[in-house]
């Protein structure tokens, strides 16, 4: 998840079993927005750093309600992880699911807002398993079967790449939000602006370099295509719809407003396209292409064997109505 600057600043540990007993998804005969589900959903595991900008919980939510995905695992990224675990938790319950001990993954150090904290603070504490362990036990379990979808910087998929490379190759793909390749966060009018260093990226720029050398299928969303604003007719209707997700998703999003500095209240969908993309890869379509990740951030596409699949522009009115959809509907 990227954070906004000056122009716009803006796990549970689930693998096998998937222990989210109560999950309940749309069945597989409801509208998906291209027609019936499949009737063998993916599997993904969820790595986000949730809690600091709001497109996490917009993107968790699109998750947990397309039933073209069943979660296998939900870690949390970057800072103070195991209090990103605690706003998962409450997120999920609040849904109605039973959870069990969330999965925290590497805590690094920041001074960077968590917006969301109180959240979280209103979460019991309790014991929670390595995100990193569980990740790669998730992937041990279903062999080239799971997507991991990266909504944050790329510390935990590091870690499991250092800890265990045989059983990281297992997975199925890598979809990442991250990167700027022609484009970089849009000016104060929503202008394009020249490519920099994004986020997620810039937190991690080894563990980026990694996941690109694994071997592992990787499509990336980078700011090119993933700058899709929520207006505020369009996110009333979401929180007007009083479900226990929309209602969590407001909440979550007054935190966010009140609780950051020099941003605009209309949020930036970088994530939530990032994981439509899983199940409606026509929003956003890839093509391939190598790219390189120096020290600071900077993914740039150079000559040479593809080892990426990129995304440079969106169908975002086609995302939209399929948000819209999945949420408030």
């Amino acid at each position: 998840m990227p954070k906004m600057f000056p122009a716009g600043f803006a796990a549970v540990w689930l693998f096998s079993g998937l222990v989210l007993v109560g999950m309940t998804l749309p069945s597989a005969g409801q509208s998906t927005g291209r027609g019936a589900a499949p009737a063998k959903p993916q599997l993904v595991w969820v790595d986000t750093d949730i809690g600091d900008d709001i497109d996490d919980a917009f993107a968790l939510g699109l998750i947990l309600r397309s039933p073209e995905l069943k979660v296998v695992g939900i870690s949390t990224a970057f800072g103070d992880t195991a209090m990103r675990s605690r706003i998962v938790d409450r997120f999920v319950a609040a849904m109605g699911m039973q959870t069990n001990l969330t999965s925290a993954g590497v805590r690094t150090e920041t001074d960077n807002p968590m917006t969301q904290r109180s959240y979280g603070e209103q979460w019991p504490v309790g014991k929670v398993p390595d995100g990193v362990a569980a990740m790669l036990e998730a992937i041990r379990a279903h062999p080239s079967e799971i997507t991991l979808i990266g909504l944050g910087p790329l510390f935990n998929v590091g870690a499991a790449i250092d800890r265990d490379p045989v059983t990281f190759r297992k997975l199925k793909r890598v979809v990442l939000m991250g990167g700027s390749i022609e484009h970089g966060y849009n000016g104060g009018k929503g202008e394009p602006t020249p490519a920099e260093p994004e986020w997620n990226i810039k937190q991690d720029p080894k563990g980026a370099a990694k996941l690109l050398a694994s071997g592992v299928p990787v499509f990336m969303a980078p700011l090119d295509s993933t700058q899709i604003p929520l207006d505020e007719a369009e996110r009333e209707t979401i929180f007007a719809a009083g479900t226990p997700l929309t209602d969590q998703i407001a909440l979550l999003y007054r935190q966010w407003v009140a609780h950051s500095w020099n941003h605009s209240p209309t949020p930036t969908l970088f994530d939530p396209l990032a994981a439509a993309y899983t199940f409606r890869p026509d929003l956003c379509p890839m093509r391939p292409m190598r790219i390189e990740v120096d020290p600071n951030g900077m993914t740039r596409r150079v000559e040479g064997k593809p080892n990426a699949e990129v995304c440079l522009q969106s169908d975002a009115a086609g995302f939209l109505k399929l948000l819209d959809g999945r949420l408030a509907k």
